[in-house]
C-alpha cells in the first residue's frame, strides 16, 4: 500500500468509531507551504504529516505502520510540570492536566514526601526543594512547559482566639519567608527551566503588587508582594516565553460558571469583581499553554459574581483582550 517515495500519508481522524481505520489522502509533499504542518521522519523515507490539533487512533497507526510511528504521534503531546501541585490551587491544574491524556503528559512537584501521597504518590510527582537548584533537575528535565504555583505561606501565630476579638498575627516559618521561597525559590526555577530548553512558563502570582502598601506584604513583615513582583520581572527578562497571572483573591469554589475578568496595574481591587474561584485560575493556567496569544503577557486575573454575564469558553478571545507585557 505505500509504495511511492514522492508522497507521504495524511492521516485524518474524522471517524466517529475509535475502532475504524483513518482515512488517507496521497498528497504531494512539494505541495505543503504552511507553517502549521508538521513534517516527521518516517520509516521507507516517508513524512507522517499532521496538525497540531489533529487527534491520531494510536492502535490503527501501529496496525499499519508500527510501534515507531505511535512513538512519533505521542511525541506531540506536552508535558507539563505543576510546582507547588501539593497546594489547593496546585493539585487542581495537576489533576485537570491528568484529566487530559491525549494533550499532556503531566508532572506535579511538591515539597515533601506527605504532599505527594496527599496527591496520589504517583511516579510522575517528584520531591523537591526549589531553593535548592539541583533537586529541580529530575523533574524538569524533558518537559516542554512549567507552571510555578509555588508561594510562601504565612502561618497565625499560636494562641489565637477570634471569640476575644483579636486581630491574627502572622509568621512565617525558617526558611519559607517569601524573599526564599517567592524570590530565590521561582528564580532558581526559571533558571532550571531556561537551562533546560522549556518553551513556556506559566507563573501564577497575585494581584495588589503595585502597592507597597498593600495588608499582604505587612503580614509576618515577608513583602511578599514586592518578592513576587521581583520574580516576575526575572522571568521577563529570562527570554523565555511567558504567561503572568496575578489572581485575585482565591476562593474554594466551582469553577467553570463564571464570566473572567482581565485587567492591569490592580485596577480590578478597586471594582467589587476581585476575586476568582482556584479552578478558574487553573483553567486559564492550562489554557495559556493553548495559544499564542496569551505569551508574553502579565494580566490580573478576577470574575464577575456567579450568575452575572456569560460563563468564559473562548480563552483564545480572552487572552486577547490583554496588552500588557508585565
Amino acid at each position: 500500500m505505500v509504495m511511492a517515495t514522492t508522497r507521504a500519508p495524511f492521516i485524518i481522524s474524522t471517524l466517529p468509531s475509535p475502532n475504524q481505520c483513518h482515512k488517507f489522502c496521497w498528497v504531494s509533499q512539494s505541495s505543503f507551504s504552511s507553517s502549521s504542518l508538521k513534517f516527521q521522519s518516517f520509516p521507507s523515507s516517508l513524512s507522517l504529516v499532521s496538525f497540531p490539533t489533529t487527534r491520531i487512533n494510536h492502535k490503527c497507526v501501529k496496525k499499519l505502520f508500527g510501534t515507531s510511528v505511535v512513538a512519533m504521534a505521542q511525541s506531540s503531546k506536552s508535558t507539563v510540570l505543576v510546582t507547588g501541585a501539593g497546594g489547593r490551587t496546585g493539585q487542581i491544574v495537576y489533576k485537570k492536566l491528568k484529566e487530559r491524556p491525549d494533550q499532556y503528559v503531566a508532572r506535579g512537584l511538591v515539597r515533601t514526601e506527605e504532599s505527594k501521597q496527599k496527591i496520589g504518590s504517583a511516579d510522575d510527582v517528584f520531591v523537591g526543594d526549589i531553593r535548592d537548584s539541583a533537586s529541580l533537575v529530575p523533574a524538569i528535565e524533558g518537559i516542554d512547559a512549567l507552571i510555578i504555583l509555588t508561594s510562601g505561606v504565612p502561618q497565625i501565630k499560636p494562641g489565637f482566639d477570634p471569640t476575644k476579638g483579636q486581630r491574627p498575627e502572622f509568621y512565617f516559618e525558617d526558611g519559607a519567608y517569601p524573599e526564599q521561597v517567592d524570590w530565590i525559590g521561582q528564580k532558581n526555577q526559571i533558571d532550571a527551566a531556561k537551562a533546560a530548553g522549556v518553551k513556556q512558563i506559566v507563573l501564577v502570582g497575585s494581584m495588589g503588587g503595585t502597592d507597597l502598601n498593600n495588608p499582604l506584604n505587612s503580614l509576618g513583615n515577608g513583602n511578599i508582594l514586592v518578592w513576587k513582583r521581583k520574580a516576575e520581572q526575572y522571568l521577563v527578562d529570562s527570554g523565555i516565553p511567558y504567561t503572568i497571572i496575578r489572581a485575585g483573591g482565591l476562593q474554594d469554589k466551582e469553577g467553570g460558571i463564571r464570566e473572567l475578568l482581565v485587567g492591569k496595574d490592580d485596577e480590578l481591587l478597586k471594582t467589587e469583581t476581585r476575586t476568582i474561584a482556584r479552578p478558574d485560575v487553573a483553567e486559564v493556567c492550562i489554557q495559556a499553554l493553548n495559544f499564542e496569544e496569551a505569551q508574553f503577557k502579565a494580566f490580573d486575573l478576577a470574575s464577575k459574581p456567579e450568575g452575572t454575564g456569560s460563563p468564559t469558553k473562548d480563552f483564545k478571545a480572552l487572552f486577547s483582550q490583554i496588552t500588557t507585557r508585565f
